[in-house]
């Protein structure tokens, strides 16, 4: 793999100015449009907002008492809690804490320094697509969020891109041998966590393959 190497300093700088865009792009949402199906298709937006906010303030009590209602069910667990705190908070308060907390390093238990910047890049699409709204996502920490997520054993992309020769078109990015599958950076990071519907703006022998894993 090929990719810029970030220090924690850096993913720091892209993730609170990641956090304050998605503040930006909740805030300029239609009251109407909280209601809708984020492309996280079990939450709303409105859901899914809460959701982004849980991060900071998980703790390992609280993930354990979370785990144990969702009986070890680690995706079960946090679809509850996204759920509950959409719930109990109205859109400006959602909004209000993910700016509060916009430079906070905390993290879910667990999880490495970088796993919350993969998941502002990858929710605030899933805000913005499902709604018709254009994002552009920052290539630098796309690149760096692709190369930890195709290492990591806890997104689908380290299987799905196995046997694959994958290359990002617009950065210097690529893994892998075997079948060709090109696409932009953001749309490798998107299918590497989950999302087969972003390899419509992929292309090469290995794009059938790649999305039947997915």
């Amino acid at each position: 793999m090929t990719a810029a190497v970030a220090d924690r300093a850096q993913i720091m700088r892209w993730l609170e100015a990641e956090r304050r865009s998605i503040a930006d792009l909740l805030e300029s949402l239609e009251p109407q449009q909280w209601s809708e199906r984020s492309a996280c298709s079990e939450w709303t937006i409105h859901q899914l907002a809460a959701h982004i906010t849980t991060s900071t303030g998980d703790t390992v009590l609280a993930t354990v008492r979370g785990l144990i209602r969702a009986r070890g069910d680690w995706n079960r667990m946090n679809a509850r809690a996204a759920i509950d705190i959409a719930a109990q908070s109205s859109p400006p308060q959602v909004i209000a804490r993910i700016r509060e907390t916009a430079a906070s390093p905390r993290r879910a238990p667990g999880a490495a320094p970088i796993d919350p910047l993969v998941d502002m890049l990858v929710h605030g699409q899933d805000v913005a697509m499902p709604l018709g709204i254009a994002r552009a996502m920052p290539v630098e920490p796309a690149v760096a969020a692709l190369d930890h997520v195709a290492r990591s054993r806890f997104y689908p992309g380290r299987k799905a891109f196995r046997g694959l020769r994958v290359v990002a078109e617009d950065a210097d990015w690529s893994a892998g041998e075997g079948d060709e599958v090109r696409a932009p950076v953001s749309a490798l990071l998107l299918a590497a966590t989950g999302r087969p519907a972003a390899l419509d703006a992929a292309a090469g022998p290995g794009v059938a393959a790649l999305r039947s894993r997915l």
